[in-house]
């Protein structure tokens, strides 16, 4: 039987990123309307995920997420407008 979650649990979970990454993250966002690390990292994966990221068959039958190189060269492209390059 599936362990029991409550609401609250089920709304949220924890990812962890790390330490330098998230204090770069950090410097990055100062003064720019996010809130916290959290916020910004919502936001980001939130608009990758809406972009609609098509799935690729793994020999092993996994799916598994693909960008295009179009893809890939427009979030190098949001990176580096962000300071990461």
């Amino acid at each position: 039987m599936p362990k029991k979650v409550s609401k609250d649990a089920k709304s949220k979970v924890t990812i962890k990123i790390p330490r330098n990454l998230y204090n770069h993250v950090q410097d990055i966002i100062k003064d720019s309307g996010f809130d916290s690390v959290t916020d910004f990292t919502v936001y980001v994966l939130r608009d990758l995920v809406s972009q609609g990221i098509p799935k690729t068959r793994l020999a092993d039958g996994h799916n598994q997420d693909a960008l295009t190189e179009e893809e890939i060269e427009a979030v190098r492209r949001r990176l580096k407008s962000l300071g990461y390059f």
